[in-house]
């Protein structure tokens, strides 16, 4: 909605109107109301003279009890002899034992040189697996037919996992590697359902190809003899 211009003649004039009759309403409802508001503004209670540091000194004396109670605890505490971290764990050099990804089968040290690594080297495996020298000069070329844009657009066609080692989501655990399965293969002596995939074919049911007709015969009409 626009806002109103105050400069025009009419406008001022139910401006004033409206302020006339706000003040009006105003001044009713507190000559209405009068007695009740030098109710709620007198004190009829007998006054304490408290400030707000005796307010707040006595929340902190309520308080005192706790706060002697944990401190006791703490004294007990503090006697015993902390934990301290070990330096070193028994058995550390095996926590990578068949546990690496060359281990699970998901990647080769002849791929990957990252991958050769010994057993007590316990820093992280990579998450991504090379990418693939082509695909990365894309990132060190001008816009607007390369860049990081060009680059993900590239990456976003390869299937995840050609590009990573293993699933990095739960969304990612359907369709992961799924050229493995056993089951997307044509069955071998399986139905042809060919009216299921007409039905759910994008475009719906259509008529037959010409191929599929029957030829015509063309064949004399038949007599009806009458005996």
């Amino acid at each position: 909605m626009p806002l109103l211009d105050i400069t025009r003649p009419e406008i001022i004039l139910v401006l004033n109107e409206a302020y006339d009759k706000e003040k009006r309403l105003r001044s009713y409802w507190v000559s209405k109301h009068t007695e009740k508001i030098q109710k709620a503004a007198t004190l009829t209670r007998e006054p304490t003279n408290y400030y707000e540091e005796d307010v707040m000194k006595h929340t902190m004396i309520a308080g005192m009890a706790t706060i002697t109670r944990d401190h006791k605890v703490a004294t007990r505490n503090r006697r015993k002899v902390p934990l301290r971290d070990a330096k070193s764990i028994p058995g550390i050099e095996s926590l990578r034992h068949k546990h690496s990804i060359i281990n699970l089968g998901a990647g080769t040290a002849k791929e990957d040189p990252r991958l050769a690594r010994p057993n007590t080297d316990l820093s992280p495996d990579p998450v991504m697996r090379p990418v693939d020298a082509k695909t990365k000069k894309i990132l060190f070329k001008p816009k607007p037919h390369f860049g990081k844009e060009k680059y993900l657009h590239m990456r976003a066609k390869i299937l995840p996992e050609n590009r990573y080692y293993l699933p990095e989501c739960m969304s990612w655990d359907y369709g992961w590697r799924m050229k493995d399965s056993k089951t997307l293969g044509k069955a071998e002596y399986g139905r042809n359902w060919v009216l299921h995939k007409t039905l759910q074919d994008r475009v719906g049911p259509t008529t037959d190809p010409a191929h599929y007709r029957s030829p015509m015969l063309v064949t004399e009409p038949r007599r009806l003899v009458m005996i």
